[in-house]
Protein backbone atom coordinates (compact mmCIF):
# COMPACT_ATOMS: atom_id res chain seq x y z
CA UNK A 1 0.00 0.00 0.00
CA UNK A 2 1.40 3.24 -0.77
CA UNK A 3 1.05 6.46 1.22
CA UNK A 4 2.27 9.82 0.51
CA UNK A 5 4.70 11.25 2.59
CA UNK A 6 5.77 14.89 0.84
CA UNK A 7 5.18 16.74 -2.47
CA UNK A 8 8.13 18.50 -4.60
CA UNK A 9 7.50 22.22 -4.12
CA UNK A 10 10.23 24.88 -5.81
CA UNK A 11 13.70 24.77 -6.65
CA UNK A 12 15.97 25.69 -4.04
CA UNK A 13 19.43 27.27 -5.73
CA UNK A 14 21.18 25.98 -9.38
CA UNK A 15 22.44 22.19 -8.22
CA UNK A 16 18.99 20.53 -8.13
CA UNK A 17 18.16 20.75 -4.88
CA UNK A 18 14.05 21.42 -4.00
CA UNK A 19 12.00 22.06 -1.31
CA UNK A 20 9.89 19.38 -0.02
CA UNK A 21 5.83 19.91 1.39
CA UNK A 22 6.53 16.93 4.67
CA UNK A 23 3.39 15.30 5.01
CA UNK A 24 4.93 12.47 7.12
CA UNK A 25 5.83 12.78 11.13
CA UNK A 26 9.04 10.64 10.57
CA UNK A 27 10.83 12.14 8.03
CA UNK A 28 14.30 11.46 8.73
CA UNK A 29 13.44 8.16 8.38
CA UNK A 30 11.48 8.34 5.19
CA UNK A 31 13.56 10.46 3.04
CA UNK A 32 16.86 9.35 4.23
CA UNK A 33 19.66 9.06 1.85
CA UNK A 34 19.26 5.94 -0.40
CA UNK A 35 15.16 5.90 0.03
CA UNK A 36 12.81 4.80 -2.92
CA UNK A 37 10.30 7.03 -3.46
CA UNK A 38 7.50 6.51 -5.66
CA UNK A 39 6.22 9.61 -7.55
CA UNK A 40 2.55 10.68 -8.17
CA UNK A 41 2.58 11.23 -11.69
CA UNK A 42 4.15 7.58 -11.78
CA UNK A 43 5.93 8.76 -15.16
CA UNK A 44 8.27 11.38 -12.65
CA UNK A 45 9.66 8.04 -10.86
CA UNK A 46 10.77 5.87 -8.93
CA UNK A 47 13.44 8.18 -7.39
CA UNK A 48 15.97 7.80 -4.70
CA UNK A 49 16.90 10.52 -2.37
CA UNK A 50 20.69 11.41 -2.49
CA UNK A 51 20.63 13.77 0.18
CA UNK A 52 18.38 15.66 2.41
CA UNK A 53 18.98 19.08 5.24
CA UNK A 54 17.01 21.62 7.09
CA UNK A 55 16.78 24.79 6.25
CA UNK A 56 14.76 27.83 8.57
CA UNK A 57 12.18 25.59 9.05
CA UNK A 58 12.26 23.70 5.72
CA UNK A 59 13.28 20.11 4.44
CA UNK A 60 15.73 20.56 1.22
CA UNK A 61 15.85 17.48 -1.26
CA UNK A 62 18.55 16.63 -3.43
CA UNK A 63 17.30 13.54 -5.69
CA UNK A 64 20.11 11.08 -7.94
CA UNK A 65 19.93 12.27 -11.52
CA UNK A 66 18.37 15.86 -10.47
CA UNK A 67 21.36 17.99 -11.22
CA UNK A 68 20.01 21.56 -11.97
CA UNK A 69 17.38 24.18 -11.40
CA UNK A 70 15.74 22.73 -14.53
CA UNK A 71 15.25 19.82 -13.67
CA UNK A 72 14.32 20.41 -10.10
CA UNK A 73 11.14 22.60 -11.53
CA UNK A 74 10.31 20.10 -13.51
CA UNK A 75 9.67 17.74 -10.66
CA UNK A 76 7.63 20.62 -9.12
CA UNK A 77 4.16 19.55 -7.40
CA UNK A 78 4.78 15.86 -7.97
CA UNK A 79 3.64 13.79 -4.88
CA UNK A 80 6.38 11.51 -3.27
CA UNK A 81 4.92 8.04 -2.01
CA UNK A 82 6.44 4.95 0.05
CA UNK A 83 5.25 1.61 -0.08
CA UNK A 84 3.77 0.68 3.59
CA UNK A 85 2.45 -2.04 5.66
CA UNK A 86 -1.29 -1.80 6.00
CA UNK A 87 -0.93 -3.34 9.58
CA UNK A 88 2.48 -0.94 10.40
CA UNK A 89 1.00 1.24 13.50
CA UNK A 90 3.39 4.67 14.44
CA UNK A 91 5.10 4.50 17.79
CA UNK A 92 3.06 6.50 19.91
CA UNK A 93 -0.38 4.87 20.51
CA UNK A 94 -2.04 8.59 20.16
CA UNK A 95 -1.17 8.79 16.42
CA UNK A 96 -2.58 7.35 13.44
CA UNK A 97 -1.80 7.13 9.66
CA UNK A 98 -4.48 8.79 7.57
CA UNK A 99 -5.65 5.61 5.44
CA UNK A 100 -6.56 4.01 9.07
CA UNK A 101 -9.23 6.86 9.85
CA UNK A 102 -10.36 6.99 6.06
CA UNK A 103 -13.50 5.62 5.58
CA UNK A 104 -14.39 4.90 9.89
CA UNK A 105 -17.70 5.91 11.02
CA UNK A 106 -18.00 8.94 13.53
CA UNK A 107 -20.34 9.06 16.20
CA UNK A 108 -21.17 11.42 19.35
CA UNK A 109 -20.92 10.36 23.03
CA UNK A 110 -24.66 10.02 23.49
CA UNK A 111 -24.23 7.18 20.07
CA UNK A 112 -25.63 10.05 17.02
CA UNK A 113 -24.30 8.89 13.80
CA UNK A 114 -22.80 11.66 12.40
CA UNK A 115 -21.25 10.19 9.52
CA UNK A 116 -17.95 9.05 8.28
CA UNK A 117 -14.00 10.35 7.79
CA UNK A 118 -13.55 11.15 4.17
CA UNK A 119 -10.25 13.19 4.24
CA UNK A 120 -7.80 14.14 7.16
CA UNK A 121 -6.82 17.55 6.42
CA UNK A 122 -3.46 18.64 7.36
CA UNK A 123 -3.22 22.05 8.87
CA UNK A 124 -0.31 24.06 10.36
CA UNK A 125 -1.76 24.29 13.74
CA UNK A 126 -3.57 21.10 13.78
CA UNK A 127 -5.52 18.18 12.08
CA UNK A 128 -8.86 17.88 10.95
CA UNK A 129 -11.42 15.14 9.99
CA UNK A 130 -13.42 15.69 7.03
CA UNK A 131 -16.78 13.96 7.98
CA UNK A 132 -18.97 13.62 5.23
CA UNK A 133 -22.71 13.45 6.31
CA UNK A 134 -24.90 12.17 3.93
CA UNK A 135 -28.27 14.18 4.84
CA UNK A 136 -25.98 17.19 5.80
CA UNK A 137 -23.24 19.18 5.20
CA UNK A 138 -19.91 17.77 5.48
CA UNK A 139 -17.74 19.13 8.36
CA UNK A 140 -14.71 19.35 9.76
CA UNK A 141 -13.85 17.94 13.05
CA UNK A 142 -10.35 19.24 15.06
CA UNK A 143 -8.62 16.36 15.47
CA UNK A 144 -7.63 17.05 19.35
CA UNK A 145 -8.14 15.09 21.98
CA UNK A 146 -10.93 17.73 23.62
CA UNK A 147 -13.25 16.91 20.58
CA UNK A 148 -12.04 13.34 19.34
CA UNK A 149 -11.80 10.99 22.99
CA UNK A 150 -11.79 7.94 21.63
CA UNK A 151 -10.91 6.06 17.96
CA UNK A 152 -11.77 2.60 17.87
CA UNK A 153 -10.23 0.98 14.79
CA UNK A 154 -11.09 -2.20 15.97
CA UNK A 155 -14.59 -1.45 16.17
CA UNK A 156 -14.42 0.99 12.68
CA UNK A 157 -15.50 4.25 14.95
CA UNK A 158 -14.50 7.30 16.04
CA UNK A 159 -16.20 8.72 19.36
CA UNK A 160 -16.43 12.98 19.31
CA UNK A 161 -17.59 15.18 21.65
CA UNK A 162 -18.54 18.17 19.79
CA UNK A 163 -18.64 21.48 21.22
CA UNK A 164 -21.71 23.37 20.70
CA UNK A 165 -23.02 24.55 16.94
CA UNK A 166 -20.26 22.03 15.21
CA UNK A 167 -23.11 20.13 13.98
CA UNK A 168 -25.89 22.32 13.20
CA UNK A 169 -26.64 22.42 9.60
CA UNK A 170 -25.85 25.67 7.55
CA UNK A 171 -28.55 27.95 6.74
CA UNK A 172 -29.46 28.28 3.39
CA UNK A 173 -28.41 31.06 1.31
Amino acid sequence: MRRVVGRIGRAHGLAGEMTVEVRTDEPDARFAPGALLFTDPPERGPVTVDDTHWHSGRMLLRLRGVEDRTAAEGLRGTLLEVDVDPAERPADPEEYFDHQLVGLRVVTTTGDDVGQVAEVVHLPAQDLLAVHRPDAADVFIPFVAVFVPEVDLGAGRIVIDPPPGLLADLPDG
